[in-house]
């Protein structure tokens, strides 16, 4: 899972990708994740908007990544569909923290794939209910 700054919330996010033209979604990280086999074998990237885990993008390939300071980076190749998941709240962290598929939020039920989203702080209130 992954913060994202910066975006609302997955509309936010759908958009800010489409202004990179068409093919798969890029992020660019600083670190090389360590489980990369596990993330290659059907792995997704759980976004966390402003507290509430609230969709996840399949990550199709790693590819390197080097800017000007020679460094290298991990640029995640994404598929382009955001797929919205049911509302987790979750506290701040630095980094990227892997999920286990047991600890993974489900994807939200067929037919509310529309549904427009909550508003982070609503949906983290009912997610602490166990509402969402």
């Amino acid at each position: 899972m992954k913060l994202c700054v910066g975006a609302e919330g997955p509309e936010d996010l759908a958009e800010w990708q489409r202004r990179f033209g068409d093919g798969h979604a890029v992020h660019v990280t600083r670190m090389w994740p360590k489980r990369e086999d596990e993330l290659l074998a059907g792995g997704s990237i759980f976004w966390v908007f402003k507290g509430v885990m609230l969709a996840r993008q399949r990550i199709v390939r790693l590819d390197e990544h080097h800017r000007d300071d020679g460094i290298r980076r991990c640029a995640l190749i994404l598929d382009r569909d955001i797929v919205p998941v049911t509302a987790v709240p979750r506290r701040p962290f630095q980094g990227w923290r892997y999920l286990s598929a047991q600890d993974a939020p489900a994807d939200m039920p067929r037919g509310r794939e529309g549904d427009a989203a909550l508003p982070p702080q609503m949906a983290a209130a009912l997610a602490e209910m166990g509402l969402v």
